[in-house]
């Protein structure tokens, strides 16, 4: 990527520190009692559901480990991913990602009209995955997104098969969780996710910077589906904003473990009870940075507004319903390049 040109020099306010908060505090949760039956019991499970409720209102992050995820599997696809971000870029060009396409591997990302110092490459958990052709509201007309097959490294495509299911039965498992501390029957969400789900992988891939305190990996956002399942390698880098203080705090590295985040989605299905937290990658000079986000996303043709088990005269809904699948075309579409307009967000639906 070279030096750091204007396109990637955040404002100041944005700007990394040199100084490094790490924080012990951001819950780090054992799954053992939904993974290990040797160990299920209701007491447990019934601990689990208030650990998951505490770490959803706090801080909308944690990080699980005993998730039932083959730490072989996960050595596989980092590897993979490791391999062919090391192709050389007229190679990595031939999957390359288009306006019609939104999946394949791209390097222009902007977050909020600031470049990403990275690379990316995306493929849809369910392929062909529909979606709707324009953000047109007055528009029915749909189309598949589709993923490349790139040609290294060797077998690329069935390590992600594999890896995406993995991802998906660790989504439901969290879901259930998430459901059960807000009082909601486990299997409230599974309706939005078992047909058509526009779930998705992305790998990053995020190289050294020569100046790190100008440019981010990924500038402060918040995501947009409903859960994302992180698995970073052995180069930290994410930062979470704590909203109690607004300190940027970096996430510690525990091996094997997965970084979980609440998506905007749980935040306007909870009416408000949970919150999407703020985060964004920081990069340095000296090591490269690889990481793997699985998004799970509802069907297209999801209606999101806050559920009605948790609307009540004292709790009012505070949103108004979107669709999820122009909400979430609109955002694919002017995220890789800069824009004149402010990008879509849910507050644009919130009621006042």
């Amino acid at each position: 990527m070279g030096e750091v040109d204007t396109a990637f020099i955040q404002e100041p306010l944005n700007r990394a520190k040199l100084c490094v908060i790490e924080a012990e505090e951001i819950p780090v949760i054992d799954l053992s009692p939904i993974t290990n039956k040797a160990v299920a019991d209701s007491s447990s499970i019934e601990g689990l559901v208030k650990e998951i409720g505490f770490a959803c209102k706090e801080w909308g992050f944690f990080q699980v480990i005993n998730h039932g995820v083959p730490q072989s599997l996960r050595e596989n696809i980092e590897k993979a991913s490791r391999m062919f971000f090391g192709q050389s870029l007229e190679e990595k060009r031939k999957v390359s990602r288009n306006e019609r396409n939104a999946m394949g591997y791209y390097d222009t990302e902007h977050t909020k009209n600031v470049r990403d110092w990275k690379e990316v490459f995306d493929s849809v958990a369910k392929d062909p995955t529909l979606v709707p052709l324009t953000t047109d509201e007055n528009d029915d007309r749909l189309t598949h997104w589709t993923n490349s097959s790139p040609q290294y490294p060797p077998h690329f495509r069935n390590i992600i098969k594999e890896y995406v299911e993995e991802m998906e039965k660790l989504s439901f498992k969290l879901m259930e969780l998430i459901a059960l501390s807000l009082g909601l029957e486990a299997k409230r969400f599974e309706e939005y996710f078992m047909k058509d789900q526009t779930s998705f992988i992305r790998f990053n891939y995020y190289p050294t910077c020569p100046n790190p305190e100008l440019a981010l990996g990924v500038g402060p956002h918040k995501d947009i589906g409903a859960l994302t399942i992180l698995a970073q390698e052995e180069v930290a880098g994410l930062e979470v904003k704590h909203k109690a203080d607004q300190e940027w705090i970096r996430v510690q590295l525990i091996p094997n473990a997965y970084i979980i985040n609440l998506g905007d989605i749980v935040q306007v299905w909870s009416n408000d009870a949970y919150e999407s937290p703020e985060h964004r990658v920081v990069v340095n000079s000296e090591k490269e940075r690889f990481s793997i986000p699985f998004f799970f996303f509802p069907a297209q043709e999801t209606e999101v507004k806050p559920l009605e088990e948790l609307i009540n005269d004292q709790n009012p809904s505070k949103y108004r319903p979107y669709k999820w699948g122009k909400f979430l075309v609109h955002r694919f579409n002017t995220n890789f390049k800069k824009r004149k307009e402010d990008n879509i967000q849910i507050y644009q639906f919130k009621i006042k």
